[in-house]
């Protein structure tokens, strides 16, 4: 990919266009929700996550439309309130798959919108990039395991790929705002960047201690990922949960566009574990 092509009117259109155009017009309120036999049921109303689920859902989607009106450009802006539907669309489908299960319903919650829309889009953005990279994993574990039946894992299957057309669209965002900037402002704005994904960095270690410790502090909207392997109790090891979420990931990106960026700071550092991992244990992940 030509370094020229990033930040041009060429390259906002396509990762605008293509995340418009890959839009999946589904409607919760007519999902087809599978029967479930009385184990799955009960598997399905044991997990601990769906308000926290819905909430980190609905906060998003809040974040996300914030931007929306200070952004200028039509077709960014048509782009990021496509992404704020989607979201809210999100935490409708689980509500709805709640209610059809008749599950508890969930307590929603979040915190006020900070006053700067878009680095609340910059944390979101960056949390989806490491929250989607391990829900690949996670969810084709679950389908491996048979952890649901398969019309169930098949009704949620648009809401996972929809999170790959969202990191794709943020990254390139991200490159493309970057390059609007005068050559002195770039550094700025990559330093805003490491802070919004630092904060997200910081965010996963302490809740993965909080989880190794038996607890949680609750303080974040958006990091309810790190614990869904347990509650899911996939029994698989830890060599095998990076090798799969390394693997989804690339496989969920790669049916757009070549010239198109893709998220590497979550890969990279999964690539290097399962380095290490492979070293300890002789598994070999290939790129």
């Amino acid at each position: 990919m030509s370094r020229t092509f990033i930040g041009t009117d060429e390259h906002k259109e396509l990762f605008c266009r293509q995340f418009i155009d890959t839009h999946d017009p589904y409607d919760p309120k007519k999902t087809p929700w599978p029967e479930l036999s009385g184990d799955a049921l009960e598997r399905l109303r044991g997990m601990p996550f769906w308000s926290e689920a819905i909430s980190t859902e609905t906060e998003v989607a809040k974040k996300v439309e914030a931007l929306v009106p200070v952004q200028t450009d039509p077709l960014l802006r048509e782009a990021i309130a496509l992404q704020g539907f989607e979201e809210e669309r999100h935490a409708n489908l689980l509500a709805e798959m709640l209610r059809h299960y008749q599950l508890a319903e969930p307590t929603v919650s979040f915190d006020p919108l900070g006053p700067d829309p878009y680095w609340g889009f910059l944390r979101t953005g960056y949390g989806e990039c490491f929250d989607s990279f391990f829900a690949f994993g996670l969810f084709s574990l679950a389908r491996e395991v048979e952890l649901f039946p398969k019309p169930l894992i098949d009704v949620l299957e648009p809401v996972v790929q929809e999170e790959a057309r969202h990191i794709l669209f943020f990254v390139n965002w991200v490159a493309w705002e970057r390059a609007q900037q005068p050559w002195y402002a770039q550094p700025i704005h990559a330093g805003r960047c490491g802070l919004a994904m630092g904060a997200q960095v910081w965010t996963r270690i302490k809740t993965a201690a909080g989880l190794a410790m038996g607890g949680d502090d609750g303080e974040e909207e958006d990091d309810f990922m790190l614990g869904v392997q347990e509650a899911l109790d996939i029994s698989s090891s830890p060599a095998k949960v990076v090798a799969t979420c390394i693997r989804e990931n690339d496989a969920r990106l790669a049916p757009f566009d070549d010239r198109l960026l893709r998220p590497k700071f979550v890969p990279g550092l999964a690539r290097i574990a399962a380095a290490i991992l492979g070293a300890r244990g002789g598994l070999g992940v290939r790129d």
